[in-house]
């Protein structure tokens, strides 16, 4: 087992380990045990009872947060050239489509977002292996495969973000930054949870939500109770 450092086992010592706190002691517990000494994120981890091996209990989607999510997110669209103007006038990091497919055949993956158009998905199609793992690949479901290539690059740079639940039934998102005031935080967290909420698949049994845990780069986790986002 890693050994805790002295700052982790001071962080520890401020929660009750176990105890489920509202949103709000969350927000502020978090801002008393966040050490880090650069603007860390905001993580939320929300466990499901789903069994995301059967197609009717995967649980994806999109959000776009109020507040954003404090980070400058690099954008790629691919589409053919008549859509190239479009993306770029919507700020749209890097435009193209064949030069872009062999950067990434060839391992780059610098980028934070893919978009781009149902008539070219046959090539991005190639790029599953790479793309998939690292939650890249674009999905009709999340709004990265669209005609609508400028409304989609605008909404990504004001904070959508996508999300899919992990084999074990977990959600992880980052939806901030430590920089936050607390009310910012707490609204984006709300619109997340409140989002996940409304995609309940109809064949999911039993509870839910089973766990919401909030923390910090480097941080214990928090456990926040499920009420305080739906009071």
């Amino acid at each position: 087992m890693a050994k805790l450092s002295k700052k982790h086992k001071e962080a520890l010592a401020k929660f009750e380990k176990g105890k489920q706190y509202s949103l709000a002691e969350a927000v502020e517990l978090l801002k008393e045990i966040s050490y880090t000494n650069f603007d860390a994120s905001v993580d939320m981890n929300i466990r499901l009872g789903v069994d995301p091996r059967k197609a009717n209990q995967m649980v994806r989607g999109s959000v776009t947060l109020p507040h954003g999510t404090g980070k400058d997110l690099r954008v790629l669209v691919l589409c053919t050239p008549d859509k190239e103007d479009e993306a770029k006038e919507a700020g749209a990091d890097y435009v193209g489509l064949d030069e872009y497919i062999q950067k990434i055949k060839g391992g780059w993956t610098d980028i934070d977002v893919v978009i781009t158009m149902p008539s070219v998905m046959a090539k991005v199609g190639q790029l599953g292996r790479i793309l998939g793992p690292r939650g890249l690949m674009p999905n009709p479901k999340t709004g990265t495969v669209t005609m609508e290539i400028g409304k989609a690059v605008k909404a990504a740079k004001a904070g959508k973000i996508d999300f899919k639940v992990d084999k074990y039934g977990i959600i992880h998102s980052a939806i901030g930054k430590m920089s936050f005031d607390k009310e910012m935080i707490m609204d984006n967290s709300k619109e997340l949870v409140s989002t996940v909420l409304k995609l309940k698949p109809a064949a999911a049994k039993g509870t839910y939500v089973r766990s919401i845990y909030m923390s910090s780069t480097m941080s214990p986790g928090i456990q926040v109770d499920l009420k305080s986002f739906t009071a």
